[in-house]
């Protein structure tokens, strides 16, 4: 399974975080009638999640787990109030009975939050972020990058490994009361007494704050987008992907504002077994397309081979999404948008890899939704 690190800024917040057993990122509530590019990618962010991913707190160098997300009502992602993915704000006194995190007007950012449970307990020995990267330093990518984020998302690898050492370091005291953090089950209690349809997390309205006519403006948001559908939709343009996430780091190690990221990134599982059998990776220009994003995507496609396959360029698929496709780069996909490998030794064969797909996207308005349509 994946997980997620939640970085807080208090010892207070953790142990309030951890009681309630739901976390939401708390957002200022832009002036205008408009989301911002992190708005859009916090929501990303939180579209991705699914019940049963792990669910980890990183304050003052050290790392807090462990526990997961769990479906209270619906989901277990949920919006704090109804229409909470509109950016606007309304009055406290107004909204503070429909609120699921209601103590004060600061919840009024408070828009998107996720429900969660130990697993089996939160404990008080945090672990030193040296430690755990020291402890299985190759599993570690995306922990390594943690920076200017309210949280990240880690694969099934790393979330392993992360797991691994949190559990090794509390396993003397593992059901020792003194070392679990309190929990309650009231706000729990309180989400399952106000869900309604209402508040059910969707991309709908991110998308239509970020649209001009069927063109969307934020390649943020067209993230936010393809995450939805993809979850939402097995048999649609992209298929079915057991694990989705975005802005993942593709290149080598450097100052964290200079690295290249994969606008998506996902994989999928060999049915009934943990063994991946395919790796995702998408290309986002909510513009028309120009030459160079082929040759960025074949960039990421190299990068995932090295990385993840191994060689193997057949567990990989490839999307580039834009507005339009000119001839010129329709003509450039065919000429380079291939790879030629070797795969076996005795004996070896060679393969050639040519699942590079290009989607037109556009946004219907009267439902909210993206809607893709394959270049050939």
């Amino acid at each position: 399974m994946a997980g997620y690190i939640f970085t807080l800024d208090s010892f207070d917040s953790l142990l309030e975080i951890i009681n309630n057993g739901i976390y939401s990122t708390n957002l200022k509530i832009p002036l205008k009638d408009a989301w911002g590019i992190h708005h859009e990618g916090t929501f990303a962010d939180y579209l991705s999640m699914s019940e049963g991913d792990n669910v980890y707190f990183f304050i003052k160098r050290k790392i807090y787990g462990v526990g997961k997300l769990k479906n209270i009502a619906g989901d277990c992602k949920l919006l704090n109030f109804p229409d909470a993915d509109i950016p606007r704000s309304k009055e406290f006194q107004e909204l503070q009975d429909q609120m699921i995190l209601n103590k004060t007007e600061f919840n009024l950012g408070n828009r998107f939050l996720c429900t969660f449970e130990g697993a089996p307990h939160f404990y008080k020995q945090g672990i030193d972020m040296d430690d755990v990267l020291e402890s299985n330093p190759r599993a570690f990518k995306m922990l390594r990058v943690l920076w200017k984020l309210s949280f990240i998302k880690i694969d099934d690898i790393e979330n392993k490994a992360l797991l691994d050492v949190i559990l090794k370091m509390n396993e003397s005291k593992m059901f020792n009361q003194e070392n679990i953090f309190d929990t309650s089950i009231l706000l729990h209690d309180r989400v399952r007494a106000l869900y309604s349809e209402r508040y059910k997390v969707t991309s709908g309205n991110i998308l239509e704050f970020a649209s001009d006519g069927d063109f969307i403006k934020h390649e943020m948001a067209i993230e936010a987008g393809i995450i939805s559908y993809i979850k939402n939709n097995r048999n649609g343009e992209f298929g079915h992907w057991d694990y989705l996430t975005h802005q993942v780091v593709a290149s080598p190690f450097k100052p964290v504002d200079y690295m290249d990221k994969m606008d998506v990134f996902g994989y999928k599982f060999i049915p009934n077994f943990n063994t991946v059998s395919k790796y995702l990776v998408i290309e986002i220009k909510k513009d028309s397309a120009t030459v160079d994003v082929i040759h960025q995507i074949m960039k990421y496609v190299d990068w995932v081979n090295q990385e993840y396959t191994y060689g193997d360029y057949d567990m990989i698929e490839a999307f580039v999404v834009a507005k339009d496709f000119p001839l010129e780069v329709i003509e450039l996909k065919k000429l380079i948008g291939k790879r030629v490998f070797t795969k076996g030794r005795r004996p070896p064969k060679t393969g050639e890899w040519f699942n590079l797909k290009l989607l037109k996207y556009s946004f219907n308005k009267q439902l909210k939704k993206l809607q893709f349509e394959e270049v050939k």
